[in-house]
């Protein structure tokens, strides 16, 4: 067994892994070491993840939760018990993984991290008071209390309206012409302008020209009358068929214009709909508290000058040179410069507690009350430094793992699944925890070499308080740091799951199965085929640029050729990558821009995302080459937000499967089509889960659980569509299917197996066809994306847009996925890319390295030129780590 190493150098005392066969896992045996840094490698699918995530943290939460009451049973079902015979010594574990999204629009850096609660505490216990303005509490300094968030806005910052110009963008149509643009459109849409008629509106002048009376209650109307309306008749008709008595087509109920546009966007299901509707809302700063979301008295207070809304928009960088400078022992607080001296004598101080015991306050002999304390108080002073040292403390890691540029008040959907999990760690560095797992997903994701060195630095610092760190990871920095190292193979899926190798990081040289070995060790290492650099077929040239941290850059880049753009973390990638530079050239091409937000289905969350996407970028596209006709974003978002989505049904592959079915001669003969076999269809699928596979049960007194289907035991489908068989297999047989199994099962059909192949080259193979969207990484989501547009023939003419395509991926896979990149350039396209591993940045033809530093410091251009070029320059933080690449 394996913990702790002795003289010797041998381990003992570790964790006993045997029979672990969680997802692709073959049966796994292993001994690992405590009070170490284990790494876990492989390519991506391997199985690292379900080793230490699915098996090894598994293991421990349930353990945890078994012991905590029997309810806790519940959960533990609801988790999952993870397949595996047995685990020895496994102390209780903290999982810190990468995750999509998370949090809505009231989730920020302040509370993910709990400092929320210091910087409030800080403010209500050491705060510069106005004269005459009563102490408050800490809750009365947060946007999330009812106490604390403005009465205007409700703790938002920005306040919503739909206006007669958003809702009726050309007055001179009239209501027949859909003058009402915010009306649903087809049927839905004509049924509110015939209710119109049957009230006796005219719909055949021009908006402008009717009574101001008449357009306020179409649009503005809190009333939902129910009328007759007559089908097909003109108003005139109508009208007689009303005197007449004539029985009406159907009852209908009429809703004002601006109540549609709210309830559709708080309550409809579906994305697009919410996204077509929220383009009548308009927004604008909340007028009561300027945007700050705080109550007025609460922004009154002040601590070093600053309110706590400017206090939480400063990058935390500067929150911790604040911080430091309070601890100090000559700190005077900054408002105290506008104060004669005498406030600050204690005689003061006492007269004026005396005074308060004359008037029956508290007496000096009491526990001091800091709520009627006056400003510069000893009490407060001392509170002042107290807090301002644990926050010092607490953003000192924050920093040391490059996200100084991050502000408190940052929103958590806007940041990257890297940032979440290092913020998490960094929080976890104040817990003091010792004994414990931690159990890490790729810390170094997002991460800029220069910052890897803060990252191992922490990494060590949790071992030498007495934790044992699981890391699942690729960076090769991070694993020439392991004490112990555990290699899953030899490849994805069906053909991974096997541990190739366990032991010390040397011993893997031995191991020829590995595809780890040849990237750790040079003398393995497989040379790169020399590759001449592309001729830029013109220059795609922006001006001016501004967005987040980017104000007023130029930069160009080349036409037909593979760029990288690098930088530090927090340098304006992706700002200027993912945000400005595809809205900037749709727009010059005449092109919509696309998808703007990722909704939630949280209204708050989705107006304040819809809100943040249309904040200006603002800059000129000067130049735009022959070739670039077009622009496709492949990004790291979800390619669905529900488990009806899937790899099959994204990338197209699922309708010629249906088809295939639909075409057997047992489907002719019942009269199936291609609708009887989507999940998504009522016909085929399961009526008791609807083709969810899954039902909630209620539960009295405890949270609803999901369990399979009892009806379709989870295969989505009715058992009469289930006996349709293409080639021995039914449909639900199909979505179960690997990637690779797939490709074999559908030799010899062209029209599934080309997007089959393309998943395949792309490192998919593991996947199954029906693994939810929920379920896929970014990375995973990123690569689906490309594959789907790998499909198609390439034309040569678009400029392809992806943002840190290698990250979460083994080297292996990052030079199979090069590979496609370089062949689309190959084909005449343009490919522009942000990325960090400088591996690959030394394969582009052109590099744009942006900094010099991160947030306000960040957002110019240090160097650009050929990979050569920029390893050269001496302002670089990029150079030293790419020099080593380019030779």
């Amino acid at each position: 067994m394996t913990t702790e190493q002795t003289e010797t150098g041998s381990w003992q005392h570790g964790v006993v892994v045997r029979g672990a066969r969680q997802n692709n896992l073959k049966d796994v045996a292993l001994d690992l070491p405590r009070d170490a840094i284990v790494v876990f490698t492989g390519v991506s699918g391997s199985g690292k993840s379900s080793l230490a995530f699915g098996t090894l943290f598994a293991e421990s939460q349930r353990r945890y939760l078994e012991s905590v009451a029997p309810y806790a049973r519940r959960l533990i079902d609801q988790a999952g018990v993870p397949d595996v015979d047995a685990v020895e010594g496994l102390p209780p574990a903290v999982a810190l993984q990468q995750q999509r999204g998370g949090g809505g629009a009231r989730s920020d850096v302040a509370t993910m991290t709990t400092l929320s609660s210091l910087v409030r505490m800080l403010y209500s216990r050491a705060g510069w008071y106005p004269q005459g303005q009563p102490m408050l509490y800490a809750e009365d300094f947060s946007a999330n209390t009812v106490q604390g968030a403005c009465p205007e806005c409700h703790g938002i910052g920005r306040v919503y309206e739909v206006t007669e110009r958003s809702m009726v963008p050309d007055p001179s149509l009239t209501i027949r012409e859909r003058a009402v643009a915010s009306w649903p459109v087809a049927w839905a849409g004509q049924n509110q302008r015939d209710i119109l008629v049957s009230l006796g509106y005219d719909v055949d002048t021009p908006w402008k020209d009717l009574p101001r009376q008449d357009r306020d209650w179409i649009l503005y109307t809190e009333d939902r009358p129910t009328v007759g309306v007559y089908r097909g008749l003109s108003p005139n008709e109508t009208r007689r068929a009303q005197k007449d008595g004539v029985p009406a087509t159907y009852q209908g109920t009429f809703v004002g214009a601006r109540r549609y546009v709210l309830d559709t966007f708080a309550n409809a299901k579906s994305p697009s709909t919410k996204k077509r509707v929220s383009q009548y809302l308009t927004s604008e700063p909340c007028p009561a508290c300027h945007g700050r979301k705080i109550k007025a008295e609460a922004l009154s207070v002040t601590f070093e000058g600053l309110d706590i809304a400017e206090f939480s928009h400063l990058p935390l960088a500067r929150l911790a040179e604040i911080a430091r400078s309070v601890t100090a022992e000559d700190w005077r607080p900054s408002e105290a410069e506008h104060l004669p001296d005498h406030v600050l004598d204690a005689e003061s101080r006492a007269a004026s507690t005396a005074a308060r015991v004359a008037e029956g306050g508290a007496s000096h002999d009491a526990a001091p009350d800091v709520r009627r304390t006056p400003n510069l108080s000893m009490e407060k002073r001392a509170a002042a430094q107290r807090l301002a040292a644990d926050l010092a403390a607490r953003l000192q890691p924050m920093s040391d793992l490059g996200l100084g540029y991050l502000s408190l008040d940052r929103t958590t959907p806007t940041l990257s699944g890297g940032e979440r999990q290092r913020l998490r760690l960094a929080t976890q560095l104040s817990s003091q925890l010792f004994g414990v797992v931690y159990v890490l997903d790729e810390p170094s994701a997002g991460l800029h070499p220069r910052d890897l060195d803060a990252l191992i630095r922490i990494l060590h610092g949790l071992k030498e308080r007495g934790n044992s760190v699981f890391v699942v990871e690729h960076s090769l920095a991070v694993i020439h740091e392991a004490d112990w190292l555990v290699d899953i193979g030899p490849e994805a899926g069906e053909r991974g799951g096997r541990v190739l190798y366990s032991g010390s990081p040397d011993g893997l040289a031995e191991v020829s199965e590995s595809a780890t070995r040849r990237y750790l060790f040079a003398e393995h290492a497989v040379a790169r085929a020399p590759r001449e650099r592309r001729t830029p077929q013109g220059w795609l040239t922006l001006e001016g640029v501004t967005r987040n941290n980017l104000r007023g850059l130029d930069v160009s880049f080349p036409a037909g050729c593979l760029t990288a753009v690098t930088g530090i973390s927090g340098s304006g990638k992706s700002s200027l990558v993912s945000q400005a530079l595809p809205v900037l050239v749709r727009d010059r091409l005449g092109q919509r821009t696309g998808e703007s937000t990722e909704l939630t289905g949280d209204p708050e969350s989705d107006l304040l995302a819809a809100d943040d996407a249309a904040d200006d970028v603002r800059g000129e596209v000067t130049s735009v080459p022959d070739g670039v006709r077009r622009v496709v974003v492949i990004d790291q978002k979800p390619i669905g937000r529900t488990p009806r989505s899937n790899v099959a049904t994204y990338t197209g592959l699922f309708d010629h499967v249906r088809r295939l079915y639909a075409a057997t001669d047992e489907a002719q003969r019942r009269g199936y089509r291609a609708g009887r076999f989507s999940f998504n269809v009522v016909g085929g699928r399961c009526p008791t889960c609807e083709g969810e596979g899954s039902v909630m049960v209620e539960l009295l007194f405890l949270p609803s659980v999901y369990a399979p289907c009892p009806d379709c035991q989870g295969t989505r489908y009715k058992d009469s569509t289930l006996e349709v068989l293409w080639r021995d297999r039914s449909v639900a047989d199909v979505l179960a299917m690997s990637v690779d199994e797939a490709h074999a099962f559908f030799e010899g059909e062209d029209s599934v197996h080309h997007s089959l192949a393309v998943l395949r080259d792309v490192g998919l193979g593991y996947l199954r066809l029906g693994q939810p969207a929920t379920e896929l990484s970014g990375g995973e989501a990123q690569r689906v994306k490309l594959a789907s547009e790998l499909q198609r023939a390439s034309r040569g003419d678009t400029l392809y847009v992806l943002d840190e395509p290698t990250a979460g991926l083994h080297p292996a896979d990052s030079d199979r996925l090069l590979s496609h990149l370089q062949g689309l350039a190959d084909a005449g396209n343009t490919v522009i890319m942000a990325e960090l591993d400088m591996r690959v940045v030394a394969q582009a033809d052109h590099v744009v390295d942006l900094g010099p530093g991160a947030g306000v410091d960040g957002g110019q251009v240090v160097a650009a030129g050929t990979p050569h070029d920029v390893a050269a320059h001496p302002d670089s933080a990029t150079a030293p780590y790419l020099r080593g690449e380019v030779g």
